[in-house]
């Protein structure tokens, strides 16, 4: 069963640029994946601090081999002392189909 997710990040104010740079750094290589559908990464125009990483994976197993690799843990490890707030969101995507899931 596929697994799609919005996690939102409130930066602090000083820690905009720190943040940013963090969630960049986890497209790539989650991208690369096995099981990642889909992974991106927005910050919102009227609000820098808030930023947002929505994801989709192919099964449980796939997001739990994600949590499990080199560039989770370091964003893990990080990413906490930068910002205010952090909270998820688990989303269903209408019409599949027309995405060729």
């Amino acid at each position: 069963m596929k697994i799609t997710k919005k996690v939102t990040f409130i930066a602090k104010e000083e820690h905009i640029a720190t943040v940013k740079k963090l969630l960049e750094d986890m497209v790539a290589p989650s991208l690369k994946e096995p099981g990642c559908l889909f992974y991106y990464i927005f910050q919102s125009q009227t609000n820098p601090r808030k930023f947002f990483a929505v994801e989709s994976w192919a099964d449980e197993a796939s997001l739990e081999e994600h949590k499990h690799t080199e560039h989770y843990a370091y964003y893990k490890s990080h990413y906490e002392p930068f910002v205010d707030d952090k909270y998820t969101e688990e989303l269903d995507l209408l019409d599949e189909k027309a995405y060729g899931f």
